[in-house]
């Protein structure tokens, strides 16, 4: 006999965020290059805040597509119907103006804001995702270039057979 379950897909968003500081699974996303050679666009975790947050955003369905770029998951977060706001909300997804990486380039940061004014982005300092203060702390705080949230993620759930 199967049951029919309801899954509780924000909270489960939610946690599944919360639960991913420190994993190592988002470091490493290989292609070729123009001249046939296999590069990691990762860097090892260096450069990996887009392809963290759009691995979590297409595990849900709520993106379409995982991006090594941060320019890559905003287009795909306004393709998926992702709106600009200027609330924090739980889940929401964060843009903070570029920020320089190890080795002082700047790159532009994505990451998911958890509450309580703090965040989880991909470090590249210690290559894995990391729990900080949304802004950086207040000391030269970073600034957030864009908030994206998706109308009633808050209220979605999913049926699934059991």
């Amino acid at each position: 006999m199967t049951h029919q379950i309801t899954f509780v897909l924000y909270r489960t968003y939610l946690k599944t965020i919360e639960n991913s500081v420190g994993a190592n699974m988002f470091r490493n996303s290989y292609a070729h290059s123009e001249d046939g050679e296999e590069i990691d666009l990762l860097r090892d975790g260096v450069r990996s805040c887009a392809f963290f947050a759009s691995s979590l955003l297409k595990m849900f369905d709520l993106i379409q597509n995982q991006h090594a770029t941060t320019k890559g998951l905003i287009s795909d977060l306004e393709a998926s119907g992702w709106i600009k706001t200027d609330s924090l909300k739980l889940g929401a997804i964060l843009i903070w103006e570029p920020l320089p990486d190890p080795n002082g380039e700047p790159r532009e940061h994505a990451g998911f804001y958890i509450g309580d004014n703090m965040a989880i982005s991909n470090s590249s300092k210690v290559h894995t995702p990391q729990r900080h203060h949304y802004t950086y702390g207040t000391e030269n705080p970073a600034i957030i270039r864009a908030i994206y949230w998706k109308e009633g993620l808050d209220k979605r759930t999913a049926h699934a057979l059991g």
